[in-house]
């Protein structure tokens, strides 16, 4: 017999749950999920952002790799995956795996359907949508893309359109306030940050609302005991130093994974415990297809890291970030457990580089961009607004969970510094990081127009984009 699996997968957040210890959320689900299951604490995705990153632990393949690393890429031309490189849902269909992308139970909204992939010639990625069939169709591999975790950034599109409401939007709980929220020391300590990270928390409060409806489910339709599942999410949280750059918040993501009672647990999964070894969010899919009875495929960069098959933990977790929306830049991270090394391949495309969505949507950028002018931005706020970002940066986790103190130029540090970098430019060669090819001339104003469009342009910057 093969287990049935389930992923659910959220957007957009990092650690901040109850069970890795954040206190002005309430996420039973998630809580009791990590009590029956391995909580795993040193997850980096691939790229922090959404597309790329699900391009790579759906093959199971670096994006870099297979020239999906830009963001929303080859969504109109005829691009193709490399050869012998494939979907994971086709590999685990191969083995009589039947899949489902669920966006409702019954008549309520729980999933998305997001997929979100920089890849659309490889045929049909899942075969079905509904939740009812999962009885029917065993063994199966169902995905749930929760309700992004934005709380209502998307209203603030220059044309939005309504919403759709999901299960517990209206009724979730609101622990997070703006007098008890406590900000990153790269914030300024303003009513507009306070009421921004209240409301995050509150949407991750929100989504474990969701996760519950689910996890219900599976246990009332009989499906739990002979079920995986499998928590993460793609990327890591929303703000300014979270998503769209290699920082550890834009990296650093939740995982748990639970194991039915109808099949055998491997000798290293035991329910209630934590695992701290490095992982990639890349090696989620050559352990999928383990836990499934399925080998790696030769070639796979994804590693397995659960199970009677595990290979060796990792040394390193490797990221990567390029174009993002009309924003060009190249980035690359490596870490190892403690420390993070990054290395800015443009750094004047800091922070404060245009983008659209990140202006409109992010209100602490604006508001940093205010306060800078008006001479009132203190301390390590001011990293929001430099001007060009260091060539190299690197971070002691342990030390600096927040990433605001650069020991790149630390005489004690130089150790690790060079340990970081040479892992780094030996992975960029070994894995033929495609990074340094530029797209096609025009690539960037096609998404200038469709950002302006959706956000508009700020009154600071002087556009190139015409109508």
């Amino acid at each position: 017999k093969q287990p049935n699996i389930l992923r659910i997968t959220c957007e957009n957040i990092s650690l901040d749950l109850g069970c890795y210890g954040e206190t002005q959320v309430r996420t039973p689900n998630l809580d009791r999920l990590a009590k029956q299951g391995t909580r795993f604490t040193r997850v980096y995705a691939t790229c922090p952002v959404c597309a790329p990153s699900r391009s790579a632990f759906m093959t199971g393949m670096y994006q870099t790799s297979t020239g999906t690393h830009h963001m929303r890429s080859h969504r109109s031309d005829d691009f193709r995956l490399p050869k012998g490189v494939r979907p994971l849902t086709h590999r685990l269909q191969d083995v009589g795996y039947s899949t489902f992308n669920i966006k409702r139970i019954g008549k309520q909204i729980v999933g998305t359907g997001k997929l979100d992939l920089n890849f659309v010639n490889e045929g049909k990625i899942y075969q079905s949508d509904d939740w009812a069939s999962l009885n029917k169709k065993q063994p199966f591999f169902a995905h749930i893309n929760t309700p992004e975790v934005e709380y209502d950034i998307y209203d603030r599109k220059s044309k939005s359109k309504p919403r759709v409401k999901w299960v517990g939007e209206e009724s979730h709980p609101k622990i997070a306030t703006p007098e008890n929220v406590k900000l990153p020391p790269y914030y300024p300590d303003h009513p507009i940050a306070r009421q921004e990270w209240a409301r995050y928390l509150n949407s991750v409060s929100g989504m474990d609302v969701g996760i519950g409806r689910i996890l219900r489910q599976l246990e009332k339709d009989g499906l739990a005991d002979s079920t995986i599942v499998i928590f993460f999410a793609d990327n890591g949280r929303l703000e300014p130093r979270g998503i769209h750059y290699c920082y550890a918040s834009g990296l650093h993501v939740p995982t748990i994974i639970r194991w039915p009672k109808h099949f055998p647990a491997p000798k290293d999964h035991k329910p209630g415990t934590v695992n701290h070894q490095v992982i990639s969010l890349l090696d989620l899919t050559a352990t999928t297809l383990s836990l499934a009875g399925v080998k790696r495929p030769g070639g796979m960069q994804s590693r397995i890291f659960l199970g009677p098959d595990a290979d060796p933990p990792r040394k390193f977790a490797f990221s990567a970030r390029d174009r993002i929306d009309e924003t060009v830049n190249r980035q690359r991270s490596v870490y190892d457990g403690r420390y993070h090394y990054i290395r800015n391949f443009m750094p004047r495309q800091s922070l404060t580089a245009l983008n659209r969505y990140r202006e409109k949507c992010m209100l602490v950028m604006p508001l940093a961009r205010r306060l800078h002018a008006e001479d009132k931005l203190k301390g390590s706020a001011k990293l929001l607004v430099a001007d060009q970002l260091p060539i190299e940066e690197l971070y002691d986790t342990k030390k600096d969970p927040y990433e605001v103190k650069n020991l790149a130029k630390s005489p004690k540090h130089q150790k690790a510094l060079r340990r970081l970098r040479t892992a780094l430019e030996v992975w960029i060669t070994e894995t033929g990081d495609l990074g340094r090819k530029p797209e096609p001339p025009g690539t960037v104003k096609q998404f200038e127009k469709e950002m302006h469009d959706w956000f508009g342009t700020p009154k600071w910057y002087r556009p190139r984009f015409r109508k």
